[in-house]
């Protein structure tokens, strides 16, 4: 009994066929999502740049008499 294969064999063989081959491409849309994580990983990678950029210099704005301070004297 070498060369036969049990029953275990023939259910794992169709499971794995039935991944493969059945129900409208599962397999390709499995495939297809991976590549979206990947490529959506890749672009979080890559930036869009800002990081290399320096920040932008604060600026000072001008006082108005509303934001004096009118409780000192």
């Amino acid at each position: 009994m070498m060369g036969s294969l049990s029953i275990w064999h023939w259910l794992i063989f169709g499971l794995v066929a039935v991944v493969v081959f059945g129900g409208r491409g599962r397999l390709s849309s499995i495939m297809g999502d991976a590549a979206k994580g990947i490529r959506a990983f890749q672009d979080g990678l890559k930036g869009d740049g800002e990081g290399d950029k320096p920040a932008a210099a604060p600026q000072v704005l001008p006082q108005t008499d509303a934001s004096k301070d009118t409780t000192k004297n």
